[in-house]
């Protein structure tokens, strides 16, 4: 990206809403401006994990200003990401249709482990460079994300369901507090991260830094209480605790850089904080000043280039790890890029290089589950997708590649797929018909074959062949008139010419 671009990540936390941006300098992102709301949307879930009416709105009302403050920025420019409280949501799509509109940019629901790891990118960039080994911890609202890494590498990543508003409202309801309220919601606390100790063991890391909302707050509170600023610890903690359980109620809590905002969640928060350092045993933890959003503007600029992109590593991995053939993964993807090219020639370059990109992964995939079966291997491939840890990949991004994955052969109906998204259904046919053209694992013959569309109205594909062409490929010219057939079923239709 260009030196002084301005960047913008926007974090849907469970508690608070925050939009960071910077400009680019030689590297290096430096904040020009940061607004945080608390929005407190992870109260809203029922019982049933829906999101109330109320809680929608206050998230919509914050996206909103949000919004205005983004005009002007291009999509390459901004990201924004959704985390525990969206990934549980089971109405979250209400949510997200109105809040993509009103932002005016999409919004990714990332998966717990990528959320870990963007926390650590954040965490790491604003830290100077070393060679310790890390324990990174950040307490949300309703997730604890724990990390392990050196340098700029996040080498174990996790994500736990225990966080400062879920534990406040379950475990001290109407901000009371009390000892035995501590003790039990820190028994609970231990048996969701209990887990964490075989990976995360003391050994295993140099220094321990907490990102973000809960351990900055309790830094905070600390250091206005006297205590070595920069640093929380064990007795710190404890003492923190006595004031809670001594003031009995949130609203009659007298400390110095306690906020309001911080106020009705410091209970559960504490309690989280106070199992985490017991099970790990942790003496002392630095209050880090990278977070979540700092890890997803520098995402961005990872993104920016293949070989810096962490998706591209992570298709490769599962490439190696399912034993794919390589050479027909090539093969077929430099065939769908250059038939994809035909249907859309007047796509702006960045948006085409962004597209093919994830058309080739497609490709790269599309065999991934003949490790478990050929039989339906195409299904098992989806299901491998959907169904993985894939460092770089939101949840409806990964879906997506499954579902081309899927789609890359048989019938058309079994998608779970919006074929009025013209661009996905251009990645989809061009997918199939390079398939198609190299089943024989053979470099095809594409000299005279041109692919056009008509994305209006018509919602047609037209593939022209060059007078010998079939006579010379008949078993691919047989399954391309079964490929007009398959799309018949679909409101886009498939012309065979000169065939």
């Amino acid at each position: 990206m260009q030196n002084g671009i301005r960047l913008a990540a926007v974090d849907l936390g469970s508690n608070s809403f925050r939009l960071e941006i910077g400009r680019l300098d030689h590297g290096h992102i430096h904040r020009t401006e940061y607004l945080k709301e608390t929005v407190r949307q992870g109260n809203g879930l029922d019982g049933e994990r829906n999101l109330s009416p109320e809680a929608m709105q206050r998230g919509w009302d914050c996206l909103a200003r949000f919004g205005e403050r983004l005009a002007g920025f291009s999509r390459e420019q901004v990201r924004a990401v959704a985390t525990q409280t969206l990934r549980e949501a089971r109405n979250r799509e209400v949510f997200l249709e109105r809040a993509q509109q009103i932002l005016g940019f999409p919004i990714d629901v990332i998966s717990g482990r990528e959320e870990a790891r963007l926390i650590y990118q954040g965490v790491a960039h604003l830290l100077p460079q070393s060679d310790e080994r890390r324990l990174v911890v950040d307490i949300g609202g309703r997730s604890t994300e724990l990390i392990l890494g050196q340098g700029t590498e996040a080498r174990i990543t996790e994500s736990y369901r225990v966080g400062s508003v879920a534990w406040s409202m379950k475990y001290f309801p109407d901000g009371v507090f009390s000892s035995r309220a501590f003790q039990m919601a820190e028994i609970a606390a231990k048996a969701v991260l209990d887990e964490a100790l075989d990976a995360y063991p003391r050994g295993r890391w140099d220094a321990a830094y907490g990102a973000s909302g809960t351990i900055g707050a309790v830094g905070d509170l600390l250091a206005g209480a006297g205590w070595p600023a920069g640093s929380v610890s064990r007795d710190g903690l404890n003492w923190l605790k006595d004031k809670l359980v001594k003031a009995q109620r949130a609203d009659q809590l007298r400390l110095d850089n306690l906020k309001d905002d911080r106020r009705p969640v410091i209970g559960g928060g504490l309690a989280v904080l106070r199992a985490v350092f017991d099970l790990l045993d942790i003496d002392e933890m630095h209050p880090a000043e990278g977070a979540l959003r700092h890890g997803v503007l520098y995402d961005l600029l990872d993104r920016e280039l293949e070989q810096t992109d962490v998706r591209s590593a992570t298709v490769q991995r599962l490439v190696t790890r399912f034993q794919v053939d390589p050479a027909q993964a090539q093969r077929v993807g430099a065939t769908a890029v250059q038939l994809f090219r035909q249907t859309l020639p007047e796509m702006p370059g960045e948006d085409r290089e962004r597209i093919e990109r994830k058309l080739a992964w497609a490709a790269r995939l599309h065999e991934i589950g003949t490790q478990i079966s050929h039989s339906d291997y195409h299904k098992h491939g989806a299901y491998i997708l959907d169904n993985s840890d894939a460092p770089g990949f939101d949840q409806a991004e990964l879906h997506r590649l499954s579902q081309l994955v899927l789609g890359h052969r048989g019938k058309l109906r079994k998608l779970d797929a919006d074929f009025e998204d013209a661009l996905f259904v251009c990645q989809l046919l061009a997918l199939r018909l390079a398939v198609i053209l190299c089943h024989a694992r053979r470099d095809p013959d594409l000299q005279g074959l041109r692919l056009g569309c008509d994305a209006g109205p018509a919602r047609r594909f037209r593939l022209e062949c060059r007078g010998k062409w079939s006579a010379s490929w008949p078993q691919s010219a047989h399954l391309l008139r079964e490929e007009v057939v398959a799309w018949q079923k679909t409101p886009w239709s498939l012309q065979l010419q000169g065939m």
